[in-house]
């Protein structure tokens, strides 16, 4: 009981959290920049909290899901503040590294330098979490032997260049494919299409996962970094 009314306080904290970024967005003094940010921030808060809870978990298990994913943005939004976009190399890199797998030790990253806008790296972002906790749980994080090799490239020319990414789990044991797809699943799939009008690609191979998305590399998602 006493656990219950903990996470039914920590359920209620971060919903005063997001009612705190709302009132934010209503004082008039604001910088219009920093206004919309805002809002997309509390708009993406929103959905996190309410699909989060569409889950069939216990209420532990949905705050502790909650919270990662509320960690995750927050981490690529004090990236975005400080700099003004998200390198894609540094956007996995970090969120790999904050549940133990280095790169160079488990973990291969290849591709160009890309720079993404604040919205799109917060979308980008919240997929390789849902991506990174799979591979704890199910895949090749949970396994002594287990590594993760992501690719990257760009096809075409600006404005009509694309970006493709490849995540693949090598040394795990084969794993049928979910019967129930939950948050992840919808995040991977139709979140990054509506937003970034990405098209995902989920594979179950013989020696792990392999997830492909390719999204245009538009103006408002993000450019190749100069050299």
């Amino acid at each position: 009981m006493a656990e219950d009314i903990t996470a039914v306080a920590r359920i209620a904290e971060l919903e005063a959290d997001n009612r705190r970024l709302r009132h934010l967005l209503d004082q008039r003094d604001a910088p219009g920049e920093l206004r919309h940010r805002l809002r997309n921030t509390v708009a993406m808060l929103r959905t996190i909290i309410r699909r989060s809870a569409a889950t069939n978990r216990d209420l532990d298990a949905y705050v502790g899901h909650l919270e990662d994913r509320l960690d995750t943005l927050v981490r690529i939004q004090a990236t975005a503040d400080a700099r003004g976009f998200v390198e894609l190399h540094t956007l996995l890199s970090d969120e790999l590294f904050h549940y133990g797998a280095s790169e160079g030790d488990r973990v291969l990253l290849s591709g160009p330098d890309v720079n993404l806008q604040p919205k799109a790296g917060q979308i980008l972002a919240l997929a390789v979490h849902e991506l990174a906790v799979n591979a704890i749980e199910h895949g090749a994080l949970g396994s002594s032997t287990g590594r993760i090799e992501i690719s990257w490239s760009i096809s075409g020319e600006a404005p009509n260049a694309s970006l493709s990414l490849v995540w693949k789990e090598w040394d795990v044991a084969a794993i049928a494919e979910p019967s129930r797809h939950g948050f992840g699943t919808e995040v991977l799939t139709r979140t990054l299409l509506y937003e970034l009008k990405a098209d995902t690609s989920l594979t179950f191979e013989t020696d792990g996962l392999r997830c492909t998305i390719r999204f245009p590399l538009s103006e408002r998602i993000g450019t190749a970094a100069e050299s």
